[in-house]
């Protein structure tokens, strides 16, 4: 059997085997679809079942979550803990709250994450957790309640030298405290089993900056490679988290100008662009008010509230997704290209559908899959670890220099492997190659495990 016939017969049995978890097998299809170069040159690959072994996750671990709201009624919500890959070293990944939350969606993502993790060259597996909790509309003693319960359970699966999660969406520097404190109690143990703390008790200088700055560095790098730059480029930005509102942090401090951005209510277009004093705004309006970026236009006059839209008719050079998976479609990405973006930079996880990444490889745009780009917060997680392993606090400037060092790796890791495999300059089969020969070759290494 050729290559091909052999990948085809793959996929077709992987989807038989779990005919629903859609959003999983669109990312296994992506990945598993770019190797066929590197599984005819390393045919040992096949041999050993290489690919059959990666896609199953190591271990998948479900639970109730009952908690309690201010009111006294009873609530369950499901928990999930997808311990995917561990070839590399620990599982690491984020733990998401957000009502999207199925075992399908937390498959993909910790599949993801394996690759993810792989890329930064840290010692970490791949996994990723979460619940179908909505944090919004909820009291601070109603989330305690449920990220201890939630918890509860957890702590048998996880520790420093196990699994170490983080944050993600729906999950910030207070579920992870509510969460620490908990599993320290239950275990009698203070270390590094999560990331993502607060500086004050454990947490690195710069980790909520991390994913948002960190695209932006890898949206430098790919630019670079067309002896161009940031200033003066019209940017928009999805999401309005913390990956989006860090990314305008740091685009407005390299002179870019961010005139859009969104929220699950609709988008800002703000044809001035924001400054320093819109994002003190926006920052307050997110972080600390928890409200909707529609307050926003309220407050500056030239300012626009879209409701239920995105940001992606709006005529920009560099495009930064930063929400959702599937939140970019085809007709999103040939906007785009209509109205001369020539960089998409990927934030979150899968955020353009596979026909949007078929038009952008089609018009030869820079594009990077989220798998690269946005492994700025896991690696920033790593060096959260190490300095809780040394007992020490690395400067803010320190963790910038290693963060951006670590993403001018990455963008080269992937432009190294789209060379040697014939497909130069293709940022997403670059990712894929090198994230995948690292853990492939540490299975073989390690044997039928």
């Amino acid at each position: 059997m050729n290559t091909q016939a052999y990948l085809s017969d793959f996929l077709a049995k992987q989807i038989q085997k779990d005919p629903a978890q859609k959003v999983f097998h669109q990312a296994m299809q992506e990945v598993v679809l770019s190797l066929a170069p590197v599984l005819e040159q390393n045919p040992i690959y096949i041999k050993e079942k290489i690919l059959e072994r990666i896609v199953e996750p190591e271990r998948i671990i479900s639970f109730r979550v009952p908690w309690q709201d201010d009111k006294g009624e009873i609530h369950v919500n499901r928990g999930f803990r997808v311990q995917f890959n561990s070839a590399l070293g620990p599982y690491k990944g984020g733990i998401r709250f957000h009502q999207s939350v199925t075992q399908d969606s937390l498959k993909f993502l910790g599949f993801e994450q394996t690759f993810k993790n792989s890329l930064t060259t840290l010692p970490l597996g791949g996994g990723k957790g979460g619940s179908d909790f909505d944090t919004r509309g909820k009291s601070d003693s109603e989330v305690m309640r449920f990220c201890h319960s939630f918890i509860n359970e957890l702590y048998h699966h996880i520790g420093y030298h196990t699994d170490i999660p983080a944050g993600d969406l729906g999950c910030g520097a207070r579920e992870i405290g509510y969460m620490f404190g908990q599993y320290k109690k239950l275990t009698n143990d203070f270390t590094g089993a999560f990331t993502g703390k607060k500086p004050n008790w454990g947490g690195s200088l710069l980790r909520p900056e991390a994913t948002g700055y960190g695209i932006v560095y890898f949206a430098q790098n790919m630019l670079a490679t067309k002896q161009d730059h940031l200033q003066g480029k019209t940017c928009l930005v999805s999401g309005c988290g913390n990956v989006g509102i860090h990314a305008i942090e740091k685009l407005i401090e390299l002179g870019a100008k961010v005139v859009s951005f969104m929220d699950y209510d609709g988008c800002i277009y703000d044809p001035d662009g924001v400054d320093v004093e819109k994002l003190a705004f926006l920052k307050n309006l997110v972080f600390v008010q928890r409200g909707s970026v529609k307050a926003y236009a309220q407050r500056f006059s030239h300012a626009e509230f879209l409701p239920g839209k995105r940001p992606w008719a709006i005529p920009c050079d560099v495009a930064f997704p930063t929400a959702c998976e599937n939140e970019l479609n085809e007709q999103d990405a040939h906007e785009l290209l209509k109205n001369g973006c020539q960089c998409l930079c990927e934030g979150s996880n899968m955020p353009c559908t596979p026909q949007a990444a078929e038009a952008f490889h089609a018009a030869k745009i820079l594009y990077s899959p989220g798998k690269a780009s946005n492994a700025g917060g896991v690696a920033v997680s790593g060096l959260e670890m190490t300095q809780n392993s040394m007992r020490i606090y690395w400067t803010r400037e320190e963790v910038d220099a290693y963060l951006q060092r670590i993403m001018k790796n990455i963008h080269e890791s992937c432009l190294t492997a789209a060379a040697q495999y014939a497909c130069a300059g293709n940022y997403a089969a670059g990712a894929n190659i090198a994230g995948f020969k690292k853990v492939a070759d540490a299975m073989l290494d390690q044997g039928l495990v």
